[in-house]
Protein backbone atom coordinates (compact mmCIF):
# COMPACT_ATOMS: atom_id res chain seq x y z
CA UNK A 1 0.00 0.00 0.00
CA UNK A 2 1.56 3.27 -1.12
CA UNK A 3 -0.66 5.81 0.61
CA UNK A 4 -0.81 6.11 4.37
CA UNK A 5 -4.33 7.51 4.32
CA UNK A 6 -7.49 8.10 2.34
CA UNK A 7 -8.66 11.66 1.84
CA UNK A 8 -12.24 12.13 0.68
CA UNK A 9 -13.02 15.67 -0.43
CA UNK A 10 -16.20 17.46 0.52
CA UNK A 11 -18.89 17.94 -2.10
CA UNK A 12 -17.79 21.28 -3.57
CA UNK A 13 -21.10 23.14 -3.45
CA UNK A 14 -21.62 22.23 0.21
CA UNK A 15 -18.05 22.64 1.46
CA UNK A 16 -17.81 23.85 5.06
CA UNK A 17 -14.69 25.00 6.92
CA UNK A 18 -14.76 21.73 8.83
CA UNK A 19 -12.47 18.70 8.54
CA UNK A 20 -12.83 15.24 10.07
CA UNK A 21 -9.75 13.22 11.04
CA UNK A 22 -9.72 9.51 11.93
CA UNK A 23 -6.11 8.62 12.79
CA UNK A 24 -6.70 5.36 14.67
CA UNK A 25 -9.17 3.45 12.48
CA UNK A 26 -6.57 2.03 10.10
CA UNK A 27 -6.70 -1.73 9.53
CA UNK A 28 -4.06 -2.42 6.86
CA UNK A 29 -1.62 -4.86 8.47
CA UNK A 30 1.65 -5.14 6.54
CA UNK A 31 2.52 -8.72 5.60
CA UNK A 32 6.10 -8.32 6.83
CA UNK A 33 5.08 -6.99 10.24
CA UNK A 34 6.35 -9.40 12.86
CA UNK A 35 4.44 -9.43 16.13
CA UNK A 36 4.02 -11.77 19.05
CA UNK A 37 0.26 -11.35 18.70
CA UNK A 38 -2.42 -12.66 16.38
CA UNK A 39 -4.28 -10.34 14.03
CA UNK A 40 -7.36 -10.65 16.25
CA UNK A 41 -5.35 -9.53 19.28
CA UNK A 42 -3.75 -6.62 17.41
CA UNK A 43 -7.18 -5.45 16.28
CA UNK A 44 -8.09 -4.75 19.91
CA UNK A 45 -5.96 -1.62 19.54
CA UNK A 46 -8.01 -0.18 16.66
CA UNK A 47 -10.56 2.58 16.89
CA UNK A 48 -12.38 0.12 14.72
CA UNK A 49 -14.69 1.35 11.94
CA UNK A 50 -14.70 4.97 13.07
CA UNK A 51 -13.96 5.90 9.46
CA UNK A 52 -17.00 3.91 8.33
CA UNK A 53 -19.20 5.74 10.83
CA UNK A 54 -18.20 9.01 9.12
CA UNK A 55 -18.56 8.12 5.44
CA UNK A 56 -21.56 10.43 4.97
CA UNK A 57 -19.56 13.51 5.98
CA UNK A 58 -18.10 14.43 2.53
CA UNK A 59 -21.62 14.57 1.08
CA UNK A 60 -22.51 16.96 3.88
CA UNK A 61 -19.64 19.29 3.01
CA UNK A 62 -17.03 17.92 5.41
CA UNK A 63 -13.81 16.35 4.11
CA UNK A 64 -12.60 13.15 5.77
CA UNK A 65 -8.99 12.11 6.36
CA UNK A 66 -8.64 8.49 7.50
CA UNK A 67 -5.50 6.49 8.27
CA UNK A 68 -4.74 3.17 6.59
CA UNK A 69 -2.27 1.69 9.07
CA UNK A 70 -3.21 0.56 12.59
CA UNK A 71 -2.13 2.51 15.63
CA UNK A 72 -0.24 -0.54 16.95
CA UNK A 73 2.08 -0.15 13.96
CA UNK A 74 2.60 3.59 14.44
CA UNK A 75 0.39 6.03 16.34
CA UNK A 76 -0.45 9.16 14.37
CA UNK A 77 -1.74 10.88 17.50
CA UNK A 78 1.70 10.93 19.12
CA UNK A 79 4.67 13.20 18.50
CA UNK A 80 7.64 11.74 16.66
CA UNK A 81 9.82 11.87 19.74
CA UNK A 82 7.24 10.26 22.04
CA UNK A 83 9.11 6.97 21.90
CA UNK A 84 10.31 4.53 24.54
CA UNK A 85 14.09 4.05 24.14
CA UNK A 86 13.72 0.52 25.54
CA UNK A 87 11.87 -0.41 22.33
CA UNK A 88 14.93 0.51 20.21
CA UNK A 89 17.52 -2.01 19.06
CA UNK A 90 20.09 0.73 18.50
CA UNK A 91 20.53 4.41 19.39
CA UNK A 92 17.95 6.86 18.05
CA UNK A 93 19.60 9.46 15.79
CA UNK A 94 17.55 12.37 17.14
CA UNK A 95 16.09 13.63 20.38
CA UNK A 96 13.51 11.62 22.27
CA UNK A 97 10.81 13.09 24.49
CA UNK A 98 8.79 10.19 25.91
CA UNK A 99 5.64 11.35 27.67
CA UNK A 100 3.06 9.88 29.98
CA UNK A 101 1.46 7.82 27.20
CA UNK A 102 4.82 6.21 26.43
CA UNK A 103 5.34 5.39 30.10
CA UNK A 104 1.99 3.58 29.96
CA UNK A 105 3.06 1.63 26.87
CA UNK A 106 1.08 3.81 24.46
CA UNK A 107 3.67 5.94 22.70
CA UNK A 108 4.47 6.48 19.04
CA UNK A 109 5.34 2.77 18.93
CA UNK A 110 3.18 0.90 21.40
CA UNK A 111 4.57 -1.67 23.80
CA UNK A 112 1.19 -3.25 24.57
CA UNK A 113 -2.19 -3.52 22.86
CA UNK A 114 -3.82 -3.97 26.26
CA UNK A 115 -2.11 -4.85 29.55
CA UNK A 116 -0.28 -8.13 29.19
CA UNK A 117 -0.34 -8.30 25.38
CA UNK A 118 3.12 -7.27 24.12
CA UNK A 119 3.22 -6.25 20.47
CA UNK A 120 6.84 -6.52 19.37
CA UNK A 121 8.86 -9.72 19.88
CA UNK A 122 12.13 -7.78 20.12
CA UNK A 123 13.41 -4.18 20.04
CA UNK A 124 13.00 -2.52 16.65
CA UNK A 125 15.82 -1.07 14.54
CA UNK A 126 15.83 2.72 14.56
CA UNK A 127 15.81 2.66 10.77
CA UNK A 128 12.51 0.76 10.74
CA UNK A 129 10.82 3.25 13.05
CA UNK A 130 12.26 6.13 11.01
CA UNK A 131 10.79 4.51 7.88
CA UNK A 132 7.33 4.33 9.46
CA UNK A 133 7.57 7.97 10.47
CA UNK A 134 8.65 9.07 7.00
CA UNK A 135 6.13 7.02 5.02
CA UNK A 136 3.08 7.00 7.31
CA UNK A 137 3.23 9.54 10.14
CA UNK A 138 4.56 12.59 8.33
CA UNK A 139 2.36 12.26 5.21
CA UNK A 140 -0.79 12.11 7.35
CA UNK A 141 0.18 15.21 9.29
CA UNK A 142 1.28 17.03 6.16
CA UNK A 143 -2.12 16.44 4.54
CA UNK A 144 -3.99 17.36 7.70
CA UNK A 145 -2.04 20.60 7.99
CA UNK A 146 -2.46 21.45 4.31
CA UNK A 147 -6.22 20.89 4.34
CA UNK A 148 -6.72 22.99 7.45
CA UNK A 149 -4.64 25.80 5.99
CA UNK A 150 -6.61 25.64 2.75
CA UNK A 151 -9.91 25.89 4.62
CA UNK A 152 -8.62 28.80 6.68
CA UNK A 153 -7.41 30.58 3.56
CA UNK A 154 -10.83 30.16 1.93
CA UNK A 155 -13.11 30.84 4.90
CA UNK A 156 -10.94 32.77 7.35
CA UNK A 157 -11.12 29.96 9.91
CA UNK A 158 -11.20 26.16 10.10
CA UNK A 159 -12.71 23.65 12.50
CA UNK A 160 -11.43 20.10 12.89
CA UNK A 161 -12.86 17.11 14.74
CA UNK A 162 -10.38 14.37 15.59
CA UNK A 163 -12.50 11.22 15.93
CA UNK A 164 -11.69 8.27 18.18
CA UNK A 165 -13.35 5.40 19.96
CA UNK A 166 -12.65 4.23 23.49
CA UNK A 167 -13.07 1.02 25.43
CA UNK A 168 -16.32 0.88 27.35
CA UNK A 169 -14.40 0.02 30.52
CA UNK A 170 -10.97 1.40 31.41
CA UNK A 171 -7.91 -0.70 32.15
CA UNK A 172 -4.50 -0.27 33.77
CA UNK A 173 -3.24 1.59 30.68
CA UNK A 174 -6.03 4.20 30.59
CA UNK A 175 -6.04 7.47 32.53
CA UNK A 176 -9.18 6.56 34.48
CA UNK A 177 -7.84 3.18 35.59
CA UNK A 178 -9.02 -0.40 35.54
CA UNK A 179 -12.75 -0.94 35.84
CA UNK A 180 -13.78 2.65 35.11
CA UNK A 181 -17.04 2.79 33.16
CA UNK A 182 -17.04 5.38 30.41
CA UNK A 183 -19.75 7.79 29.24
CA UNK A 184 -21.07 7.58 25.68
CA UNK A 185 -18.86 10.44 24.46
CA UNK A 186 -15.85 12.32 25.80
CA UNK A 187 -15.10 15.70 24.25
CA UNK A 188 -11.53 16.95 24.60
CA UNK A 189 -10.53 20.55 23.98
CA UNK A 190 -7.32 20.62 26.04
CA UNK A 191 -9.13 22.34 28.91
CA UNK A 192 -10.59 24.98 26.63
CA UNK A 193 -7.37 25.85 24.81
CA UNK A 194 -7.70 24.04 21.46
CA UNK A 195 -10.95 25.50 20.12
CA UNK A 196 -13.62 28.10 20.62
CA UNK A 197 -15.95 27.22 23.51
CA UNK A 198 -18.77 27.45 20.99
CA UNK A 199 -17.57 24.31 19.20
CA UNK A 200 -17.30 22.25 22.38
CA UNK A 201 -20.65 23.45 23.68
CA UNK A 202 -22.40 22.84 20.36
CA UNK A 203 -21.11 19.28 20.10
CA UNK A 204 -21.94 18.57 23.74
CA UNK A 205 -25.44 20.04 23.55
CA UNK A 206 -26.26 18.26 20.30
CA UNK A 207 -25.13 14.87 21.57
CA UNK A 208 -26.80 15.37 24.93
CA UNK A 209 -30.01 16.26 23.12
CA UNK A 210 -29.84 12.86 21.43
CA UNK A 211 -29.79 11.19 24.83
CA UNK A 212 -26.09 10.45 25.09
CA UNK A 213 -24.06 10.82 28.28
CA UNK A 214 -21.24 13.34 27.78
CA UNK A 215 -18.14 14.37 29.70
CA UNK A 216 -15.67 17.09 28.73
CA UNK A 217 -11.91 16.59 29.16
CA UNK A 218 -12.50 13.60 31.45
CA UNK A 219 -10.74 11.24 31.07
CA UNK A 220 -9.44 12.40 27.65
CA UNK A 221 -8.42 16.00 27.00
CA UNK A 222 -7.18 15.55 23.43
CA UNK A 223 -3.92 14.17 22.08
CA UNK A 224 -1.11 15.42 19.90
CA UNK A 225 -3.38 16.20 16.93
CA UNK A 226 -5.74 18.35 19.01
CA UNK A 227 -2.83 20.08 20.72
CA UNK A 228 -0.82 20.67 17.55
CA UNK A 229 -3.59 21.95 15.27
CA UNK A 230 -5.90 23.64 17.75
CA UNK A 231 -4.76 27.27 17.70
CA UNK A 232 -7.84 29.43 18.20
CA UNK A 233 -5.84 32.66 18.05
CA UNK A 234 -4.87 31.69 14.49
CA UNK A 235 -8.39 30.73 13.47
CA UNK A 236 -7.77 26.98 13.80
CA UNK A 237 -10.06 25.06 16.16
CA UNK A 238 -9.61 21.39 17.06
CA UNK A 239 -11.85 19.18 19.17
CA UNK A 240 -11.29 15.51 19.98
CA UNK A 241 -14.35 13.27 20.23
CA UNK A 242 -14.12 9.82 21.80
CA UNK A 243 -17.03 7.43 21.27
CA UNK A 244 -17.78 4.52 23.59
CA UNK A 245 -17.24 1.36 21.55
CA UNK A 246 -20.15 -0.36 23.25
CA UNK A 247 -22.43 1.97 21.25
CA UNK A 248 -21.63 0.15 18.01
CA UNK A 249 -19.09 -2.62 18.54
CA UNK A 250 -18.79 -6.05 20.09
CA UNK A 251 -15.44 -5.29 21.63
CA UNK A 252 -13.93 -8.79 22.10
CA UNK A 253 -14.46 -9.75 18.45
CA UNK A 254 -14.14 -6.24 16.96
CA UNK A 255 -17.35 -6.66 15.00
CA UNK A 256 -20.13 -4.14 14.54
CA UNK A 257 -23.45 -4.55 16.33
CA UNK A 258 -26.99 -3.43 15.59
CA UNK A 259 -26.11 -0.09 17.18
CA UNK A 260 -23.81 0.84 14.31
CA UNK A 261 -26.51 2.16 11.98
CA UNK A 262 -28.27 4.31 14.58
CA UNK A 263 -24.98 5.79 15.75
CA UNK A 264 -24.01 6.55 12.15
CA UNK A 265 -27.33 8.35 11.61
CA UNK A 266 -26.84 10.41 14.74
CA UNK A 267 -23.29 11.32 13.78
CA UNK A 268 -24.70 12.46 10.44
CA UNK A 269 -27.09 14.79 12.26
CA UNK A 270 -24.24 16.09 14.41
CA UNK A 271 -22.20 16.69 11.26
CA UNK A 272 -24.99 18.79 9.76
CA UNK A 273 -25.16 20.92 12.92
CA UNK A 274 -21.39 21.43 13.07
CA UNK A 275 -21.06 22.15 9.35
CA UNK A 276 -23.80 24.78 9.50
CA UNK A 277 -22.19 26.47 12.50
CA UNK A 278 -18.74 26.37 10.87
CA UNK A 279 -20.09 28.07 7.76
CA UNK A 280 -21.58 30.81 9.94
CA UNK A 281 -18.13 31.47 11.44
Amino acid sequence: MNESFTFTEAVPDRCAPLLFSSPHSGRHYPEDWQSTLTRAELRLGEDAYVDDLLTAAPGQGVALLAAHYPRCYIDLNRAEGDLDPALLADPWPGELAPGEKTRMGLGLIRRYVVPGLTINPAPLPSAEIARRIATIHRPYHARLRAELEALRARFGHAWMIDWHSMKSIGNAMTPDGAGARRPDFVLGDRDGTSCTPRLTALAADTLSGMGYRITINDPYKGGTITQRYGRPADGLHALQIEMNRALYLHEPSVTVTAGFDSLKRNLGMLTEVLAKAAREG
